[in-house]
């Protein structure tokens, strides 16, 4: 038997196919290798890449860490000490425990945000609101918009 995924399995997947496989692009795999997360692949005869078997779980790890929003460099950090077979669990505890800071840091300035744009809503004027002054968006008497001064 003869298919492609046998015959993938055995000379190592091509750019392409690892890219299919991961749900990415070719290119995002070659960047990935140019800032290092994924190390050089070997090379066929006739130049192409040829991917091993840890690679696609190399990708799934990467795009789940982004998923996350760990930086690239963070991702680096965790694939090496990964490399070095030993557990990466504590500098991944920290990384994500600094995420969740900068989460809960953005939830909070989103949730101020929110107030802000419902009180800003909540304070336009009714049906009857007069037309702006020329050269500004707000009425001419202010109108208790809190984007206009009174």
């Amino acid at each position: 038997m003869t298919s492609t995924g046998t015959l993938a399995g055995a000379r190592g997947l091509r750019v392409s196919e690892l890219a299919q496989a991961a749900g990415t692009s070719a290119d995002t795999i070659r960047w990935y290798e140019r800032v290092g997360l994924l190390p050089p692949p070997d090379r066929t005869a006739a130049g192409y890449r040829s991917y091993g078997p840890g690679a696609l779980d190399r990708l799934h790890f990467i795009r789940g860490a982004q998923r996350l929003g760990l930086r690239l460099a963070d991702i680096r950090d965790l694939l090496a000490v990964r490399d070095t077979g030993r557990c990466p669990c504590e500098p991944a505890e920290q990384l994500l425990r600094r995420r969740l800071a900068e989460l809960d840091a953005e939830l909070a300035r989103l949730t101020a945000l929110r107030a802000e744009m419902v009180a800003m809503a909540d304070a336009l004027p009714a049906a009857d609101c007069p037309p702006p002054s020329p050269g500004t968006w707000c009425p001419t008497e202010g109108g208790g918009d809190p984007a206009c001064p009174d």
